[in-house]
């Protein structure tokens, strides 16, 4: 059939059809074309199937046949040996004579299993239908894909649709006109469909029901060609030859008249060889027709289909072509992240590679300099600023030396520091005490600072252990990477807690009150002396006349003229002020020993308030200037030992561990999917570069 006639790009269109069934997925992307049999019941559509594909092979009979969408793939194939169609082979055993060692059929049903016999190949759609619709008459969408194999025929893609029809029979559901055209208009509405319209002639064509849904898809006619069936059937003194020169329902592709083996024919096992040369015999003897007879008939019919399906390769060669390189080089990328079609030979040279691109992305991420920068989070190094400058920064601050230390605690700790003498000025040894005691609280954070960044260094190190495409390929080299720099890390935290914890027994071990910032005794009195006096009474002003104060002013109410106050506070009033309430008094002075636990009982006094408050504003400047010094300091501290540390000396720690001829074998071993990957990758970059190969000549 396709002698003459575009038989050059048919056969591009048939190695492509390889390649491209080869390639599994990037088929569905290249838009070969499909040819849809599309027409009302019983008008004859299988028939013209069967003619085009030369061998009986579809179910017959009367009412709705073809109940599943056929998914007819002919694939033309060279004969082992050159036969004629349909010539016996003694070898095939089966009821079809006419098997042969070139012809077959396989469903995708059923994989791997070849149908010489094409009247098994019948048996098995009706097996398959009934199998899915049920033995009535239902249908369903789900489709049979068939591949026929045979020298005889195109490579095309021919999907017999079921035959529309009007009223529901048996148990088919009411609604089955709707679901039936529905099936067809998802299948003939395709850009790259050509839809063989069939209309028996000896019916109306303004009736025909093919034509009018062709014309729903295709309404300019571009890609329907009208085929037209039991022309032998009609009336005697009627023809078809208006409708052939486009008089009626002009169709751009122009129709073609086919005569098709009658139910008599096929009961007696008319062949198909047999019919095809009534067809010619009767489209040449008929008077209407003889003029144009090499116009009509099935050989006609599958010479024009050859005809479009090479005009519609020749439109899309260009895009077919753009895709096969636009695939070529998609593969070829994922084949080198492979290590290219063999994998490469040396471990060596993988492992030092991996090694140095491990380390300066690790720096680069740490540094910023990375180009894939992300604009909805930060990330790598911008993370440990946010942990040095934010979190770090604010717990330190956050830190209030009195949220644990009340004014009683400092009163207490005064007269303790002070010993048995009472100490004439603001204890210093109380000062440092309780600065001492808050600098160690300091440590905490200062510790969770390191482990923070420890933790943002884990997880650099599991991006980029996401990132470097080897790793995927050598699971173990990622496990051991994963392994050698994590211990490194642990390893480098100890020197940096180390330090960072002495850096806060440094400021606890001294004090030094002789800093810049830090306010000094002379001066907290003088602000808290402004302060008290701020909310005291006015002081009493001496008498005009005698220019006296009034008594017991000059020697703070102690004075001779006063009269000696009852219960005289003491300089340990506040401990004892209610010791002895409620006791009955008893004659003569009475001593009695202290109680277990002595602790302050009443309200400071104006002294201890003083003494207190003194102690307070000291404590509070010099834990502001600590605080500062470890805010500054801390970060610099992880930086130096953690940090830097890792970007200086992880290149060498991971050469040591893993550039060792003992373990390169074992990390190089490849994981199971990357093996089976290279080798589908390697066998599409095979195919798609003979696909260009193909394309390119044309």
């Amino acid at each position: 059939m396709s002698t003459g006639l575009g038989s050059e790009i048919v056969s591009v269109i048939n190695k492509l059809q390889d390649v491209f069934s080869a390639v599994g997925s990037s088929a569905s992307q290249i838009d070969l074309p499909q040819i849809c049999v599309l027409g009302s019941q019983s008008s004859g559509k299988s028939s013209v199937l069967e003619n085009i594909v030369g061998r009986d092979f579809l179910p017959r009979g009367t009412g709705i046949v073809t109940r599943r969408p056929l998914v007819l793939q002919l694939i033309n194939r060279p004969a082992t040996a050159p036969q004629a169609n349909g010539t016996p082979n003694p070898q095939l055993n089966g009821s079809d004579k006419q098997a042969n060692e070139s012809e077959w059929g396989e469903f995708l049903h059923l994989p791997g299993e070849k149908f010489y016999d094409f009247n098994k190949i019948r048996a098995e759609i009706v097996r398959d239908t009934e199998a899915k619709t049920g033995r009535n008459a239902g249908i369903s969408p789900q489709p049979i894909n068939l591949r026929i194999f045979s020298p005889n025929v195109l490579t095309l893609t021919l999907v017999d649709l079921p035959g529309l029809t009007k009223v529901p029979v048996g148990d088919q559901p009411k609604d089955i006109e709707k679901q039936i055209k529905d099936m067809l208009v998802k299948y003939i509405s395709r850009p790259a469909c050509i839809v063989l319209a069939v209309t028996a002639a000896n019916t109306d064509l303004a009736n025909s029901d093919g034509l009018k849904l062709a014309r729903e898809v295709d309404p300019e006619g571009t890609r329907t060609i009208g085929v037209l069936t039991k022309v032998d059937l009609m009336d005697q003194g009627t023809d078809v030859v208006d409708i052939l020169a486009g008089r009626v329902i002009p169709l751009r592709l122009g129709y073609v008249p086919v005569v098709n083996r009658g139910q008599r024919d096929i009961d007696t096992s008319k062949t198909i060889g047999a019919a095809l040369d009534a067809e010619r015999s009767f489209f040449e003897l008929h008077p209407s027709y003889k003029g144009k007879a090499q116009y009509c008939g099935t050989p006609f019919l599958a010479r024009k289909l050859n005809m479009i399906l090479m005009q519609h390769i020749r439109a899309t060669l260009p895009d077919i072509k753009a895709r096969i390189s636009q695939q070529l080089q998609k593969y070829s990328a994922e084949l080198a992240t492979l290590g290219g079609p063999l994998g490469d030979a040396s471990s060596g040279n993988i492992v030092l590679s991996v090694i140095t691109e491990f380390t300066n992305e690790f720096r680069t991420v740490i540094d910023g300099n990375t180009n894939d920068l992300s604009l909805n989070e930060l990330s790598g190094g911008a993370r440990i600023s946010f942990v040095f400058h934010e979190l770090f920064n604010t717990g330190v601050k956050s830190i209030d030396p009195f949220d644990q230390v009340k004014d009683g605690d400092i009163r207490t700790i005064l007269y303790n520091s002070s010993g048995q003498t009472p100490s004439l000025f603001v204890g210093t040894q109380a000062f440092e005490i309780i600065v001492k005691q808050q600098i160690k609280r300091l440590e905490e954070p200062s510790v969770k600072c390191c482990q923070l960044v420890y933790d943002e260094l884990i997880r650099i190190l599991g991006q980029l252990l996401q990132k470097i495409q080897a790793f995927r390929r050598f699971p173990a080299l990622r496990e051991r990477f994963n392994s050698v720099v994590i211990n490194f890390f642990k390893t480098a935290m100890n020197p940096t807690t180390k330090l960072v914890t002495d850096m806060v027994s440094m400021q606890a071990c001294y004090v030094n009150t002789t800093h810049p910032d830090f306010l000094n005794g002379h001066r907290a009195m003088s602000i808290v002396q402004d302060r008290l006096n701020a909310n005291k009474p006015p002081t009493p002003v001496p008498d005009a006349k005698s220019g006296k104060l009034p008594p017991g002013q000059i020697n703070n109410n102690r004075d001779l003229d006063v009269d000696i106050k009852k219960e005289e506070p003491s300089f340990f009033g506040s401990f004892f002020s209610s010791a002895k309430k409620g006791q009955p008094k008893k004659a003569g002075p009475i001593m009695e020993a202290p109680p277990a636990v002595i602790r302050p009982l009443s309200a400071l006094s104006e002294r201890e308030t003083m003494e207190t408050e003194v102690i307070k504003l000291l404590i509070h400047s010099y834990f502001n200037i600590v605080k500062r010094e470890m805010i500054d300091m801390v970060p610099k501290a992880i930086v130096l030992t953690l940090v830097n540390h890792s970007k200086e000396n992880l290149q060498r720690e991971l050469l040591q561990e893993l550039y060792k001829p003992e373990v390169l074998d074992d990390l190089m071993k490849e994981s199971d999917f990357v093996v089976n990957r290279r080798k589908e990758v390697v066998s599409m970059v095979t195919a798609l570069n003979k696909a260009e190969e193909i394309v390119a000549g044309v």
